[in-house]
């Protein structure tokens, strides 16, 4: 099973506005995020991982990772997907960087021809989750 990656998406205030950010670095080019180091795990990543977004505190969508490479001042290139994969809505705090994700522990894909707002809203998740009920 494939290892993944958690990360914050910092700036993005919705689904629709980190799609939109992804869609136009993709126009640009290879889209890829920098690291300071590469995760020791990385070989488990390569395998079919994904780098999980988290929007106010809700794993919302996925970005499957193509490779690890070289970027500029020494840094790592986690290269993505531009493409993004929506997930059922899953709690999940907020960490700087990233953090890894056992495929055991990853949310669901939504099914063909569903919508976000089809499982449950991420804002009434966050409430729920801070209240310790889910």
């Amino acid at each position: 099973m494939p290892l993944h990656l958690t990360k914050v998406a910092f700036g993005a205030t919705s689904l629709d506005h980190l799609a939109e950010r992804l869609r136009q670095r993709g126009e640009e080019g290879p889209v890829f995020l920098t690291t300071r180091y590469l995760p020791k795990r990385h070989e488990e990543i390569i395998g079919g991982g994904s780098l999980y977004w988290i929007i106010k505190h809700t794993l919302v969508a996925r970005s499957p990772i193509l490779q690890f490479g070289e970027a500029e001042g020494g840094r790592i290139a986690i290269h993505i997907d531009p493409a993004l994969v929506l997930t059922e809505g899953r709690p999940k705090r907020a960490h700087q960087g990233w953090r890894y994700l056992e495929a055991a522990d990853a949310p669901a894909d939504l099914g063909v021809g569903m919508l976000a707002g089809d499982a449950m809203p991420a804002g009434l998740i966050g409430k729920l989750s801070a209240l310790g009920i889910i």
